[in-house]
């Protein structure tokens, strides 16, 4: 077996050039681009304290929650049309014509589970009910919201960290 030959090297007169970018001009930094304002957690009260009606429930095992009073206020009967809405960790409940969902025979109000499910509504677990009959709209909070709430008021009033997770 016989080596291949490799052609013999030339050595040149190689010498290393410097880039040829040109030294950059100076300028000043541009200005930040403004950033959006975000919105509020929960927008301003707009309606006036003596208008807002107030219950707290606890749904049962079928999601139902009994809120006769808050029913009477809205003035939605039996079988009234509802839209129910998960935004915000809150369930936003709305009369609609179109709506999937009704006002029970008892005075109850049906939660859906999915929508119980992306708000943490459990059985058993108390929710607060919060009626704006000027809007004709009915709010669920859910008790993980008012604790973390009343936490974080709590802790502005009294000057301690919030512990509500």
């Amino acid at each position: 077996m016989t080596a291949a030959r490799q052609p013999p090297r030339r050595r040149l007169d190689e010498q290393l050039i410097g880039a040829v970018i040109p030294t950059p001009l100076p300028r000043p930094a541009p200005p930040p681009a403004p950033m959006p304002q975000l919105p509020g957690a929960f927008p301003a009260a707009r309606e006036p304290v003596d208008e807002l009606v107030f219950d707290v429930a606890r749904p049962d095992a079928d999601g139902r929650v009994a809120a006769r009073a808050l029913l009477q206020a809205l003035r939605w009967p039996a079988g009234h049309r509802l839209h129910i809405d998960a935004t915000g960790g809150l369930l936003l409940i709305t009369a609609a014509p179109d709506g999937t969902h009704a006002v029970g025979t008892r005075g109850a109000l049906p939660l859906p589970t999915a929508a119980r499910q992306l708000c943490s509504i459990n059985p058993h677990r108390p929710v607060l009910l919060a009626a704006i009959p000027a809007r004709d709209l009915l709010i669920v909070h859910p008790s993980n919201t008012i604790t973390r709430l009343l936490a974080d008021l709590h802790a502005a009033v009294l000057g301690g960290p919030s512990h509500a997770g």
